[in-house]
């Protein structure tokens, strides 16, 4: 009896021990899957440390879009100068940028837009998808840089996973250049899914315009990752339909890449305008920090 008893005892223990060591188990692989920053802090909003003055009522605003490809360290210098001092890319009002660190071992940690916000003295916002499940490290965001406050600020998510279940971001602002508020959006599609996802994350940025009946003025920068050749007719098609245009031509590349030695020329960046008069614009080329190209836009108001 006393056998049949300690038999029991025993198997009771390893019954015990096997559920102890089920929870822990879930657990640590729960706290894998955790993003290390929840949703409302992958939204960040500030001035420089010192605004540089900037004209309340300009006859023309200077736009740059520009996918940096998560620059750090000295390039990331470099780049600021650029916008400083470029004649195509420098001293532009309003910049939208794409890959943007902020909390990433590969750039050293350093919040990139901050660090740029505060050389240019410029208003800022930057927002970045969830963490993708099993990674430790934030996502690269998108940004905006302002010599004009930032108002309304709006984190979107964009519909549709990626590989491993990546998400991507646009991010959206209200800004007020004289009595006259524009909507301005940074947008980063997501590359791997088919071309009627990439439209529809595009769609979802101009849902968001929606909300704002009052603005008539509208700017949608970014890299909208359309490499295939129906993805650039078709987002031409969706913007046109909402009366956007843009000064860069379909078949103007914007992104530089060598397979086997061959030059692969894709156009992957956008400018989309409306309510604007184009003046001069250009994709300056000579900039190589990234694979992308930066583009620029020299625009005036209609009224």
């Amino acid at each position: 009896m006393r056998a049949v008893v300690n038999q029991r005892s025993v198997s009771i223990r390893f019954g015990l021990l096997i559920m102890v060591c089920a929870s822990l188990l879930s657990l640590t692989v729960f706290s894998q899957s955790v993003s290390p920053e929840a949703d409302s802090e992958l939204l960040e909003i500030g001035p420089a440390k010192s605004l540089s003055h900037a004209n309340k009522a300009p006859t023309e605003i200077k736009v740059v879009t520009y996918n940096i490809r998560w620059r750090g360290g000295e390039e990331l210098r470099k780049l600021i100068k650029l916008l400083r001092d470029d004649p195509e890319i420098g001293g532009a009002s309003i910049i939208g940028l794409q890959e943007v660190d902020r909390n990433k071992k590969r750039t050293a940690n350093e919040n990139t837009v901050k660090l740029i916000a505060d050389e240019l003295g410029k208003h800022y916002a930057w927002a970045a998808p969830p963490t993708a499940k099993g990674k430790l490290e934030e996502e690269t965001g998108v940004a905006i840089l302002s010599s004009h406050p930032l108002t309304d600020v709006r984190r979107i998510l964009l519909p549709h996973e990626g590989p491993g279940g990546r998400r991507r971001v646009a991010i959206g602002a209200t800004i007020t250049i004289g009595d006259t508020p524009l909507r301005f959006y940074s947008v980063h599609c997501e590359t791997r899914i088919k071309v009627r996802k990439k439209i529809e994350q595009m769609a979802a940025v101009l849902e968001d315009l929606t909300q704002y009946p009052k603005v008539q003025h509208a700017i949608v920068v970014g890299d909208l990752n359309t490499w295939e050749g129906a993805a650039v007719s078709q987002t031409s098609t969706l913007f046109t339909k909402e009366k956007f245009n843009t000064p860069f031509a379909n078949g103007k590349s914007t992104f530089l890449q060598r397979l086997f030695l061959i030059p692969v020329r894709l156009k992957l960046d956008w400018v989309w305008l409306r309510g604007f008069e184009v003046t001069s614009h250009g994709i300056d080329k000579e900039i190589t920090l990234s694979d992308h190209w930066p583009l620029w836009a020299v625009v005036k108001l209609k009224r």
